[in-house]
């Protein structure tokens, strides 16, 4: 962090990094799929796949419709689409590990029941000294009192610094505010599981919407 920030703060490396990491990805999920007995009936599937079929599918979901299959050849369209799912689960980002997300959450309060807590947890990496100091290129931590451009000029300049401050103050929150892999409960009693997503909105920084839930203490009247 503190002696080559060159890559740092080229502006074209995390694109490139981040397209490199999907293509290996997707890659790896191809090669996978294709060690598995039933290769061979996926292309046939997309030989034999009826064009006007997929297009009509594909039109009706892009309009929000419900659609289910039910002639032959939409069943062939649907299953398809379920085998193309394995290679576009490993890829960040796409729309198959979003929608694994959403059965990993389901199942996990169909084993905890309902969330304790919704939170929205957004660390502000431009005023934070810490993020500040990661981001410039001086060894030596000084506080020094920058105004409001220098700020976002020297965070927008370095995204890995604001990545790794983002990481560290999640950890401190997952440690400290819930208690996990501690000896101690946390703020909101002792933490049994948690899931979380992150997201970018527009030029704000990194933020996580998760839910966490807790061990019920046992004592009646008491959640």
């Amino acid at each position: 962090m503190y002696h080559d920030k060159r890559f740092q703060t080229d502006p074209t490396f995390p694109f490139v990094c981040f397209s490199h990491e999907q293509v290996k990805e997707s890659t790896t999920g191809s090669f996978l799929l294709a060690e598995k007995d039933k290769f061979f009936d996926i292309t046939n599937h997309i030989l034999d796949i009826d064009q006007s079929v997929l297009s009509n599918l594909s039109t009706r979901m892009a309009k929000g419709d419900v659609v289910r299959p039910e002639t032959d050849k939409e069943k062939d369209c649907f299953q398809l689409l379920h085998d193309l799912d394995h290679v576009g689960g490993r890829v960040q980002g796409s729309i198959t590990s979003k929608k694994y997300m959403r059965h990993e959450l389901n199942a996990l309060m169909a084993s905890e029941g309902a969330p304790s807590w919704y939170i929205t947890f957004a660390p502000s990496d431009q005023t934070h000294p810490i993020c500040l100091y990661w981001a410039d290129s001086k060894e030596t931590f000084s506080p020094d009192l920058r105004s409001k451009d220098s700020r976002i000029d020297l965070i927008a300049n370095n995204l890995v610094a604001g990545a790794r401050f983002f990481n560290f103050m999640v950890d401190l929150f997952i440690k400290h505010v819930l208690g996990v892999g501690t000896d101690h409960p946390g703020a909101f009693r002792k933490t049994s599981s948690y899931y979380g997503t992150v997201e970018q909105q527009g030029r704000n920084p990194l933020q996580i919407d998760g839910c966490f839930f807790c061990i019920s203490s046992g004592v009646a009247g008491i959640p």
